[in-house]
């Protein structure tokens, strides 16, 4: 039996506990996967999210150039060219956030946000269905479709631009992990690694206030 690590995974599985809770009780839902997409794409791109989403539309636009526009928001931890789609009616835009594109080492996943794309459904649909590409989960989508509807870090849509506040929030998500220094806390002792682990709040457990067009800032009360 492997005393060690079986108590060093108690440990990080109880730290991991406290920060999802607090997570949740910023968020307003239980910490599940699409819950916390939903919020930060809701946060930083001033979507009014629906009280219970459907199966295709998750809300609508309150601003910007898809002002009253619905959108159902997707995230992946790697960007594989995959995506889940549906032919409702209803939906008009899909806002994806992904990961990165290559896989780092290692088997973890770890959550972020590298890439950002927004789709018009629509014309997704016809450009799939032109090239017999079914319409369902994991369809995949051609890369040339990808590029042209990424709107961070390259801002290649045209129909939505980021303002340089979404554009400094997407970057707190990013997946990388954060380098230490040689001299930083943490850096040299595994046992402040811990300690950061559990008492220092993350970025996203900041205190935050909503600013123009719904992008969360640094403030002094939280959500």
């Amino acid at each position: 039996m492997d005393e060690d690590g079986l108590k060093s995974i108690a440990m990080l599985l109880q730290a991991r506990g406290e920060i999802e809770a607090r997570i949740a009780d910023i968020v307003g839902r239980p910490l599940v996967h699409g819950h916390l997409s939903d919020w930060i794409a809701a946060q930083i791109f001033d979507i009014e999210l629906e009280a219970a989403a459907g199966h295709a539309v998750d809300g609508w636009f309150r601003s910007g150039p898809l002002a009253g526009r619905t959108v159902n928001i997707k995230h992946y931890t790697r960007a594989e060219g995959l995506l889940d789609l549906t032919d409702s009616d209803e939906l008009e835009y899909y806002l994806v956030m992904t990961g990165p594109r290559a896989a780092r080492p290692g088997v973890h996943r770890p959550w972020g946000i590298d890439h950002v794309y927004v789709f018009d459904a629509f014309e997704l649909t016809q450009s799939l269905r032109a090239h017999m590409r079914r319409i369902g989960v994991a369809t995949s989508v051609r890369p040339e479709l990808w590029h042209a509807a990424e709107v961070y870090p390259r801002p290649a849509n045209p129909a939505f631009k980021l303002t340089p506040t979404q554009t400094a929030a997407l970057e707190g998500f990013s997946s990388a992990p954060a380098t230490l220094g040689a001299d930083a806390p943490g850096a040299a002792d595994p046992a402040s690694r811990t300690r950061i682990g559990r008492d220092v709040t993350p970025i996203v457990l900041q205190s935050r206030s909503q600013g123009p067009q719904g992008v969360v800032t640094n403030g002094a009360s939280g959500r």
